[in-house]
């Protein structure tokens, strides 16, 4: 499983930052992140978004949660690196990336 999580994990990066760098290059902002008020401007769009946004970051809260306490469970080192890269990048990378960390700490 270790190796599946690991691709998932390089999915979960390229796929989502490929419409990120759609964007960047039509619109212009070639850090689109960076300009994080109309990211976020743009984001909540209209109501359909800012649910699909809402719902996201709601799990993103439980993911919080449950590495916090996986964490400390398997004594994976540097979760707020992990924390700080879901912000930056997104759950589809770092959520199978944390499973390929815990997965390397399971004792069979």
């Amino acid at each position: 499983m270790k190796k599946i999580y690991l691709i998932l994990s390089v999915i979960g990066f390229i796929l989502p930052n490929i419409f990120v760098a759609l964007e960047s290059i039509e619109s212009g902002n070639i850090l689109l992140w960076y300009n994080i008020p109309e990211t976020f401007r743009a984001m909540f769009i209209n109501y359909i978004s800012s649910a699909f946004v809402v719902d996201l970051l709601v799990v993103v809260l439980i993911f919080f949660v449950w590495s916090y306490h996986e964490a400390k469970k398997f004594k994976i080192k540097n979760l707020w690196l992990i924390w700080v890269l879901t912000m930056a990048f997104g759950l589809s990378f770092t959520f199978p990336f944390f499973l390929y960390l815990r997965e390397g700490k399971i004792k069979i």
